[in-house]
């Protein structure tokens, strides 16, 4: 089959060729970090509702470059920019919180991460379960992670405050892992274009459904993107309606995984308060290192989370990745109001402590 060959490009890279390649990083200037701040502080101000606003609003002339080559190192580069230079500690968290998400409405539409509506997100241990414990959320707790994808075109993350130890991210190239997989065992490379079961449950206790499908790899119109996670491929067994995995299918996302831990593949990246990344969920899979927090509670470990959708004309297959996934003013039943989110920017920057405990 012509779909099965080695993907090349940008976004094929390990990270033991690229770590100390400072073209995936993008230190802001005095006057584009001036320029944030004060439109930020604008945002904190109006306090406009986030399921409306626009970034037109809310224009960046300043910022026009960056935001600019950032987007072609998503769209048509390794798929991802870590971006430094933000004074996060002279701010509030709502002044951050609001730089954060206008810097994601220049770069797409920020989507609803929960049930509840939110569409800023806190990563901020809140529980000291395992990552065994089935009701964990990853983002709650201080446990390594698996890689995955989450459920969106792109993520980004904003380092308030790192944690005392550890905490690290970790990214590795979909191009990459496609590659290897095909040239170590070919017979199972096709299994990757097929439907598989993600458990939703896992991701978001308040989903309506137990589990969604989708492949785990796409190739449309030579554009190749990944969306993967064995842990909640693994997880989804637990409901007996899933057909069962097969041995080819067990042993592929054993392969997957071993892969991505093999030294070299994977480009670590600590994270410094007031650190963006940027990264397309079609091009990596992400994790983050255990780490260890600061007994004070107003220095732990908090990273604020966006999820985009960035509509560029990425051609996929159906029903690819994200398709469960709701716009930022779209309810379940398709109506616009839900009074459970924090459509204010002072509320959507406070961590919540009523849900994913």
């Amino acid at each position: 089959m012509s779909i099965l060959k080695p993907i090349s490009g940008p976004a094929a890279w390990r990270g033991d060729e690229i770590a100390d390649d400072p073209s995936w990083q993008y230190q802001l200037s005095d006057a584009e970090v001036a320029e944030l701040e004060r439109v930020g502080r604008r945002f904190v101000d109006d306090d406009p509702d986030l399921r409306t606003v626009t970034a037109g609003q809310y224009p960046l002339p300043t910022l026009a470059g960056g935001l600019a080559r950032w987007a072609a190192d998503l769209d048509s580069g390794p798929g991802f920019v870590l971006v430094r230079g933000l004074r996060v500690e002279h701010y509030s968290d709502a002044v951050s919180a609001a730089i954060f998400f206008l810097l994601g409405l220049h770069l797409g539409s920020p989507m609803r991460q929960n049930e509840l509506g939110d569409l800023i997100d806190h990563i901020l241990a809140t529980s000291d379960k395992s990552r065994a414990d089935p009701t964990a959320l990853g983002s709650k707790i201080r446990d390594k992670l698996d890689f995955h994808s989450d459920s969106s075109d792109v993520v980004a993350l904003l380092c308030l405050r790192s944690a005392r130890a550890g905490g690290a991210s970790s990214l590795v190239s979909g191009a990459t892992l496609f590659n290897e997989v095909l040239a170590r065992r070919p017979e199972l490379a096709p299994l990757l274009l097929e439907p598989w079961y993600f458990d939703w449950h896992k991701q978001d206790h308040d989903a309506p459904a137990p589990y969604y499908t989708s492949p785990i790899v796409s190739y449309v119109e030579g554009t190749f993107s990944i969306y993967a996670g064995s842990k909640i491929i693994f997880s989804a067994q637990d409901y007996p309606e899933v057909p069962r995995l097969t041995e080819e299918q067990v042993e592929l996302l054993h392969l997957l995984d071993d892969i991505a831990r093999e030294p070299g593949v994977a480009l670590d990246m600590d994270f410094h308060p007031g650190d963006i990344q940027w990264l397309l969920n079609y091009a990596a899979l992400h994790s983050r290192t255990a780490f260890v927090d600061w007994p004070e509670q107003g220095r732990r470990r908090h990273l604020l989370r966006l999820w985009l959708q960035r509509d560029v004309g990425r051609p996929l297959a159906p029903r690819f990745g994200r398709h469960v996934v709701k716009s930022r003013s779209e309810t379940r039943d398709g109506s616009t109001d839900d009074d459970r989110g924090r459509f204010s920017i002072r509320l959507a920057a406070l961590p919540r402590f009523d849900w994913g405990l």
